[in-house]
């Protein structure tokens, strides 16, 4: 009796078996080019980072992409965000891009709104305006809604400061906070990192000396001005302190600086003492109103376990080294300010 062929060796069957699996291969290599394989670009760099500004549609973020060259294949990442319904959820921010990264790996990332912290620095800051420009090149933030926050009366009531005193608000250090962070966001950070820093410990020492902690704040502005020496802070706090124990004026030059608003001049000479402003301490008892630059976390220490002494009087030494001579008398003081004045003439710095 002739036997029935199995089905399994029909040539049609294996044919359709040989292309179901070809299609199926092709669809799998297909499904893991446009979601896993690697899809960006990043012109030899290995992170870039990409800056979503609040508010941005899908198609702006796409933009954004192109102009920064991120993409290899804009197509395939356009079809998987669809389907994972990124348009709907695009979220601010500042993304760290690496590499090699595959479509579902990126838009994961940039759905998610996990951003990579900005490391906020602030140094060398003398005014408002120098502040809120600095804050707004490192943050989405403009300067403009910056400086609006730090004149506004009910911030500066909440604040128990002044619009002389805000800024000390900013203690300089580096912080990590995000970038699309609002200057309401920044200032209550800065609130945070002030009460931290007045503490307890702190706060007894200002009482002992009989300054509030704004009064440190600005004693320490004119300290850091007058050296960059960190063994020499405590000391030049310690003659600040006395004169002002004493109601003796400060006479302080960096105040004079300030108070013309042109850090560029090296000497100050007697015509700068000339000027009126509640800043120029050769004319003005106690301390200015307000600092005369951020006072960085040391140099308000320096200030607040100041050494004790009898000096009245520093002047630069003529050997430029950064350092002071100190003295406890007007004579004495005269004549260590006579040798520098002449060493700035033998250097012809006459201004």
């Amino acid at each position: 009796m002739r036997k029935k062929r199995s089905i399994f060796f029909h040539p049609w069957l294996l044919t359709a078996l040989i292309i179901i699996i070809v299609c199926g291969g092709l669809l799998s290599f297909l499904f893991y080019r446009i979601v896993y394989a690697p899809n960006t670009e990043l012109g030899g760099k290995e992170v870039i980072h990409l800056y979503i500004p609040s508010g941005s549609s899908y198609e702006e973020v796409k933009q954004l992409m192109e102009e920064e060259n991120i993409l290899a294949s804009t197509g395939t990442f356009d079809w998987l965000a669809k389907k994972k319904n990124y348009p709907n959820r695009v979220q601010p921010g500042r993304y760290r891009i690496q590499q090699g990264m595959g479509n579902n790996e990126l838009i994961n990332l940039l759905r998610s709104g996990e951003q990579e912290p900005v490391r906020l620095t602030f140094t060398n800051i003398h005014t408002e305006g120098q502040l809120a420009g600095t804050i707004a090149s490192q943050l989405e933030t403009d300067s403009l809604s910056i400086m609006q926050l730090l004149n506004d009366e009910e911030i500066l009531q909440e604040t128990g400061l002044d619009r002389s005193t805000i800024k000390l608000l900013f203690i300089p250090n580096t912080y990590e906070v995000y970038w699309t962070t609002s200057p309401r966001q920044l200032l209550n950070r800065m609130q945070r990192e002030y009460r931290a820093f007045w503490n307890e410990t702190r706060l007894e020492k200002a009482s002992e000396i009989g300054l509030s902690p704004q009064e440190v704040g600005v004693l320490a502005s004119i300290v850091q001005r007058e050296t960059s020496k960190q063994d020499e802070m405590a000391r030049i706090a310690g003659v600040y302190i006395n004169r002002l124990h004493r109601g003796i004026l400060l006479q302080a030059d960096p105040t004079v600086v300030f108070a013309h608003g042109d850090f560029s001049i090296g000497r100050v000479l007697n015509r700068h003492l000339e000027i009126d402003s509640p800043y120029n301490t050769y004319k003005y008892a106690g301390l200015p109103p307000g600092p005369i630059t951020l006072p960085e976390p040391a140099v308000m220490d320096a200030v607040l376990n100041y050494e004790k002494h009898n000096y009245l009087y520093f002047s630069a030494r003529e050997d430029f080294s950064g350092y002071h001579n100190f003295a406890e008398t007007y004579a004495e003081h005269l004549a260590n300010a006579r040798r520098y004045r002449q060493a700035l003439n033998e250097r012809r710095i006459f201004r």
